[in-house]
């Protein structure tokens, strides 16, 4: 999402619709203060200490009503930035900084709380060869936005949505009859180049889901003693995921059991924003 083509093709169209929503018909305050064109600028600031990350999404909120809007970036995705930075300047017509303002600024700050809140977590699997994986508990229309901040706070992406991979969660396995007749199903309608991952609640669901040939077994909300068993059980014949209420307070006694992946919601539909700015603004 870091380059022009994508974000015309998969983001531009999220980006007006949440202009469009936050402007139904005119800025009525805005036309009020300001009835004519007049050049300014206004600085972003942040407000707290974090992972920047969304800059090209909040240079595009402005560039979308009003082509002729400049953005000078002092910080790149991925940066860490302090209280008081000044992160960016603003320049165009006024009327199209205060109009865009709200929406820019939600889009960067929830990418960055969630970029920030990403980073803590990554940094408790350093030394493991555990990697850390977000899930589709995003918030609606914001995936693309969300999972990418993931990725920069220093994440991976699990699938991106449902036509992405074969999952198998509990009500699949019920729709199914068992865990061998989902997976029988799926290895025979599913292209051959497609992984099949199968949720898992118990011992036995993970010696069924063995014996059926799954690739990725996903230990849901299992103890930690009983997922040590479960990995003894699979030794190797198929991948593993831990799943299941995971934060960041919690996720430190998981690395050290020899899952290959760690998914967490939390990654999404926990993390705080982060706190940013747009200040000072006058006329040049």
């Amino acid at each position: 999402m870091n380059n022009n083509i994508t974000m015309t093709l998969n983001a531009d169209e999220l980006i007006l619709s949440a202009l469009k929503e936050d402007i139904s018909s005119e800025d009525v305050s805005t036309n009020a203060v300001m009835p004519y064109y007049q050049e300014g600028s206004v600085s972003l600031i942040a407000k707290q200490d974090g992972i920047i990350c969304g800059l090209y999404v909040f240079k595009r909120v402005f560039e979308l009503l009003d082509g002729n809007v400049r953005v000078e970036f002092y910080f790149k995705d991925g940066d860490r930035v302090k209280n008081k930075d000044i992160v960016a300047t603003v320049t165009g017509d006024i009327r199209v900084l205060l109009s865009g303002e709200r929406t820019a600024l939600n889009y960067l700050q929830r990418m960055s709380g969630i970029a920030t809140y990403t980073n803590e977590v990554a940094k408790l699997f350093e030394g493991s060869r555990t990697k850390l994986l977000d899930t589709r508990k995003t918030t609606p229309n914001m995936r693309i936005f969300e999972k990418y901040a993931v990725k920069v706070g220093g994440g991976h992406n699990h699938r991106y949505n449902l036509s992405d991979g074969v999952l198998l969660k509990d009500n699949h396995i019920g729709a199914a009859g068992s865990v061998k007749k989902a997976v029988e199903m799926a290895k025979e309608y599913a292209p051959f180049v497609r992984k099949i991952e199968v949720e898992v609640e118990s011992l036995e669901m993970v010696r069924e889901a063995v014996e059926a040939g799954a690739d990725i077994i996903m230990l849901d909300n299992m103890s930690v003693d009983m997922m040590k068993e479960a990995i003894e059980i699979i030794d190797g014949r198929a991948e593993t995921e831990c799943s299941g209420n995971v934060t960041k307070e919690n996720v430190a006694k998981l690395t050290n059991i020899g899952v290959d992946y760690i998914s967490s919601g939390a990654l999404t539909h926990s993390a705080p924003i982060l706190d940013l700015s747009l200040k000072n603004l006058h006329a040049i």
